[in-house]
């Protein structure tokens, strides 16, 4: 195992995490066996690594059972509505994962410093807050919050990166810039947050992603310790013979059909 001050070597980080997704898809088994309903709430600061470390536990358990929710900016009707419903609907079943790609804490953290909600509505956010997640976990719901934390240099780079190559520019919003220059806005957000909705029956984990390899394999690992799970024996599957019942040339009915051209 490297220490903490080298870097990740690639044919490491790639072994470890298809070990730890391997645990992730016993776990997936255990969820739908057990009826589970689990919530995963990831938030941090622009360019922290969200949706790599988002990616990293998803791709390759069944999206049936782990679910992605990265919800748009709210409509005129949403804007309407109580802040929490468009946020309930998506809440899980038995048997399921919701991770939320940022989630309700949009009012604790981008809509308060940029002035998208009144301070009344922040501070009235922040008292309900802990006591809406209660109900959540006292009707059954694990509620998992994790903060990715990155650094001022960190964050800079990944900027930077992303107004360079093309393939990073989607990335880029609207609100990215601005979230730059109020890094100190938002550190004092995140610290008000963080005070009055890290609670016993909801608490935040911090997980520090200037080293995005890492951060993804502290992230799985810590998850996997936070759900407790067994492996589920599975029935032996054979695989059935083809049977030439009703059998023809199944290829020459496709020529003279459109193909993809083969340029590879």
């Amino acid at each position: 195992m490297p220490n903490d001050k080298e870097k990740l070597k690639s044919g490491f980080y790639e072994k470890e995490l298809r070990r730890l997704q391997g645990e992730l898809c016993r776990l997936q088994e255990w969820v739908k066996v057990k009826g589970l309903r689990v919530i995963i709430v990831f938030e941090g600061r622009d360019a922290a690594g969200k949706g790599g470390t988002i990616k990293s536990i998803t791709e390759r358990v069944s999206p049936r059972v782990f679910r992605t929710v990265a919800l748009p900016a709210p409509s005129d009707r949403e804007k309407s509505q109580l802040y929490m419903q468009r946020y309930m609907q998506h809440f899980p079943a038995a048997g399921e994962v919701v991770i939320f790609d940022r989630s309700w804490y949009n009012r604790l953290g981008v809509e308060y410093v940029m002035g998208f909600c009144t301070p009344e509505q922040h501070d009235r956010f922040l008292k309900a807050c802990p006591e809406l997640e209660k109900y959540l976990v006292e009707g059954g719901v694990q509620l998992i919050k994790i903060w990715l934390e990155v650094g001022d240099k960190e964050q800079k780079r990944r900027f930077e990166a992303r107004m360079e190559d093309p393939v990073r520019q989607w990335k880029l919003s609207p609100m990215d810039l601005p979230s730059r220059s109020k890094w100190f806005e938002y550190s004092r957000a995140r610290d008000r947050m963080l005070s009055a909705t890290d609670t016993k029956w909801a608490p935040w984990f911090i997980l520090h992603s200037d080293d995005k390899k890492r951060a993804r394999l502290n992230c799985i690992r810590h998850i996997l310790s936070l759900i407790p799970y067994k492996e589920v024996a599975r029935e032996k599957v054979k695989l059935p013979k083809r049977s030439m019942k009703h059998a023809y040339d199944d290829q020459a009915s496709l020529k003279g059909r459109k193909s993809v051209p083969e340029k590879y």
